[in-house]
C-alpha cells in the first residue's frame, strides 16, 4: 500500500474514533462521557453504543453493496436504494409483519424481496441481451418508487395497529430493539463484506469490461450472480434492522474512488471507514437538529445524497 493511501487510512480511522466518541456523548441530550460512565446513566450509554455500532455496520454494508453494483453494472450511479434493492427488501419485511409470520423469517423475506427487485430492474433495462445504462437507472427509480408506494399501501390497509408506526422506521432508524437480530445481521454483513473482498481482483477486471475479464479467465456470469446474491443479502439484513437508508452506497464509493483510486483492494476498506464516519455524523445530526425530536436518518442521507446524485447524473450525461 502506498504511503499516500496509508495516510488516508490513518486519517479515516482517526476521524471514525472522534465521531464515535461524539456519537456516544451527543444526542437530544448532551451528556459528557465521564457522566455516562456513572451507574444511573449506564442504560443511555449502552443504547448509544449500540446505535453507533449500527451506524458503522449500516455504512459499511451499504457502501460495499454500492461498490459491487457499480462494478458489476459498470455504472457509477448504481446503488441499493436507487436500483430498488432496499425497497424490495423493505416490502419483504413488511409482508412478514402483515402476515404475522415469525420474525425469524424476516431476514429471509427481506433477502427474497431484495433479490427479486434487482432481477426485475436488470431485466427491465436489458435490450438485446445488453444493459442500457440510462434504462438501468430509470428502471431502478421506477421500481423503487413502485415498491415504496406498495409498502405504504399495505401499511395503510393493514388492520395490525403496530404496522402504522413502521412508516417512520422505513425512513431509517438506528435504534436497536432486538439484540438477537443485531447479532444475526452483523454476522451477515461482516461475512458478506469479507466474501466480497475475496473477489477484489475479479471486480477490478469486470470494471474494465467483460472482454478483459474473459481474457483473464474469469467466469463473469458466475461471479456476477454470486456478488449480486451477497450484496442483496447484506442490503436485506440491514433493512430488517434499520429500515431503508438511501444514497450511502452512491456517495461514499464515489468520493473514495476519487481519493484512493479504482482498485477494489483499497477502495472497499476505504469506503467502509468513510461510510462509517458518514453514517455516525448523520446519526448525530438526526438526534441534534431538532431536540427532543429525532429525524429519521434516511431523511438526512437523502438530503445529502439527492443533490449528489443529480450532480453525478449531469456529469455522466456530459461524458
Amino acid at each position: 500500500m502506498r504511503a499516500k493511501n496509508l495516510k488516508i487510512f490513518f486519517t479515516l480511522i482517526g476521524l471514525l474514533l472522534v465521531v464515535i466518541l461524539l456519537g456516544i456523548s451527543k444526542g437530544s441530550v448532551n451528556i459528557p462521557l465521564n457522566s455516562l460512565l456513572l451507574s444511573e446513566n449506564r442504560p443511555i450509554l449502552y443504547l448509544r453504543i449500540f446505535r453507533v455500532f449500527m451506524a458503522v455496520l449500516s455504512g459499511c454494508g451499504l457502501a460495499v453493496s454500492g461498490i459491487v453494483l457499480q462494478a458489476i453494472l459498470r455504472n457509477p450511479l448504481a446503488e441499493p436504494y436507487i436500483l430498488g434493492t432496499s425497497s424490495g427488501a423493505g416490502i419483504g419485511a413488511v409482508l412478514v409483519m402483515i402476515l404475522g409470520v415469525s420474525f425469524a423469517y424476516l431476514p429471509l423475506a427481506a433477502f427474497c424481496g431484495a433479490l427479486l427487485s434487482i432481477i426485475l430492474v436488470y431485466n427491465l433495462a436489458r435490450q438485446h441481451n445488453k444493459i442500457n445504462e440510462h434504462s438501468l437507472i430509470l428502471s431502478g427509480v421506477i421500481v423503487s418508487i413502485a415498491l415504496s408506494s406498495l409498502i405504504v399501501f399495505l401499511i395503510s390497509i393493514s388492520t395490525r395497529e403496530a404496522l402504522h408506526g413502521i412508516t417512520w422506521w422505513l425512513w431509517g432508524s438506528l435504534q436497536v430493539y432486538d439484540h438477537k437480530l443485531l447479532i444475526l445481521v452483523s454476522s451477515i454483513v461482516f461475512l458478506g463484506i469479507g466474501a466480497i473482498y475475496l473477489f477484489c481482483q475479479d471486480l477490478n477486471a469486470i470494471s474494465l469490461g467483460d472482454e478483459e475479464a474473459l481474457h483473464l479467465g474469469i467466469d463473469i456470469e458466475l461471479v456476477k450472480k454470486i456478488l449480486i446474491l451477497i450484496s442483496s443479502l447484506i442490503t436485506a439484513g440491514l433493512v430488517c434492522i434499520s429500515g431503508i437508508i438511501g444514497f450511502v452506497g452512491l456517495i461514499i464509493p464515489h468520493i473514495m474512488r476519487m481519493v484512493v483510486g479504482p482498485n477494489h483492494k483499497i477502495l472497499i476498506p476505504a469506503s467502509c471507514f468513510g461510510a462509517a464516519v458518514f453514517m455516525v455524523v448523520c446519526d448525530i445530526l438526526s438526534r441534534s437538529i431538532a431536540p427532543p425530536f429525532e429525524i429519521p436518518i434516511g431523511v438526512i442521507t437523502a438530503l445529502v445524497g439527492a443533490p449528489a446524485f443529480i450532480i453525478l447524473l449531469k456529469k455522466k450525461q456530459r461524458v
